[in-house]
């Protein structure tokens, strides 16, 4: 599990974990991830992974393999976002969307594909965003990875569709964690606040549930998920809809940020 010292990430560990599997949770924090895993128990342990770094993910497949055996699920959630429009960025900002969200993930999927092939079995689950179908404003590079990870993803699936594993991408919308938090400092962000936005329990459970029932892709939440998917592949709609949704989300982000009190945006 990347990404797991907090977020949907130590949601899905913490639920994973209830339902009886061991998990290995890894992060970049190392001491937020250990502390996070020494909370959750003996079917838990932890290890500091960068994912950027193709041999932090061969160190940290080893931990997993010495504390638990061989590795059945790899759930690649970590990701990351800087805030504002693609002209306000610096290079390195664009970068680091980049390597993160994009690279990272393609590492440590391939890093994944070498030992469960030659173990016989194993599941990756790339968990994705709803932006990987829409591409909004204000997140202009962010959902550029997002496009090439679902591309990715697909592509490798079907690459690997005679061997033994299986594949499964999953499609959060906005989800009340620190990026949320993030996103409500920057006006350029309001976009994020059209709609409902969803606790890590929630995509938790959608992403526990795919261990056992392997689906190829899960949209968040169902029906609107599938309203979005099809919106996304009508450039001149898009170009329509999304600036009506952009203000919307801004009259309810100002809504919010009027509220006294509010412990988290989108609650």
């Amino acid at each position: 599990m990347t990404g797991a010292a907090n977020g949907i990430g130590a949601a899905i560990a913490e639920l994973a974990i209830a339902h009886g599997h061991r998990v290995m949770l890894t992060d970049v924090d190392k001491d937020a991830v250990t502390a996070r895993a020494r909370d959750l128990g003996a079917r838990a342990a932890a290890h500091a992974l960068d994912i950027r770094s193709p041999a932090d993910w061969d160190r940290a497949f080893d931990a997993a393999e010495a504390e638990f055996g061989a590795v059945d699920v790899l759930v690649s959630n970590a990701g990351i976002t800087h805030t504002g429009h693609a002209r306000d960025l610096g290079p390195q900002q664009h970068r680091d969307i980049v390597e993160i969200n994009l690279l990272g993930t393609i590492t440590g999927t391939c890093t994944a594909l070498a030992r469960m092939n030659t173990q016989g079995h194993g599941h990756i689950i790339t968990v994705c965003s709803m932006t990987s179908f829409l591409p909004l404003p204000g997140y202009a590079t962010y959902c550029g990875t997002k496009y090439g990870l679902r591309a990715f993803h697909h592509s490798v699936a079907i690459e690997e569709r005679d061997g033994p594993l299986d594949f499964t991408i999953i499609h959060p919308p906005s989800t009340r964690t620190g990026m949320l938090d993030q996103e409500m400092a920057d006006p350029s962000c309001a976009i994020s606040f059209a709609e409902k936005s969803y606790a890590p329990e929630q995509i938790a459970e959608t992403v526990v549930d795919a261990i056992t029932t392997k689906p190829v892709e899960v949209v968040f939440p169902p029906f609107a998920g599938r309203v979005q998917r099809i919106a996304g592949v009508f450039p001149r709609l898009m170009r329509r809809v999304i600036p009506m949704a952009e203000a919307k989300g801004r009259r309810q982000r100002e809504k919010l940020l009027t509220v006294a009190g509010n412990p988290r945006p989108g609650k």
